[in-house]
């Protein structure tokens, strides 16, 4: 269950980012200093509507498995240094005894 909900998050990460990516500046910004201002787009007239709904599913997608990630691995394991010792717990070493003259 774990590893699918990691491979669910990794493709939503790679789609949101391809997917803003892709996206054309709503205020011109650097694409209309550079001359992009106006330019077409590679996937058509819909690709900002298609673009958008791909974004919010994808963005869902990756909150909903990032709270699932969270979940699972409060209830999956314990802390890596549970049941260590530390320092002050562990038995002090008897330090040699050095006879005085």
């Amino acid at each position: 269950m774990y590893a699918l909900v990691i491979v669910i998050h990794i493709i939503a990460c790679f789609i949101l980012i391809a997917a803003i990516l892709l996206q054309s500046g709503k205020g011109g910004g650097l694409a209309g200093l550079l001359g992009g201002g106006e330019s077409q787009t590679i996937f058509g007239s819909r690709a900002s509507t298609f673009l958008t709904r791909l974004t919010t599913i994808a963005a869902i997608a990756f909150l909903l498995s990032c709270v699932s990630l969270t979940v699972i691995s409060s209830q999956r394991g314990k802390s890596l240094l549970e049941g260590k010792r530390t320092v002050s717990e562990e038995p002090a070493e008897a330090e040699p005894q050095v006879p005085q003259e």
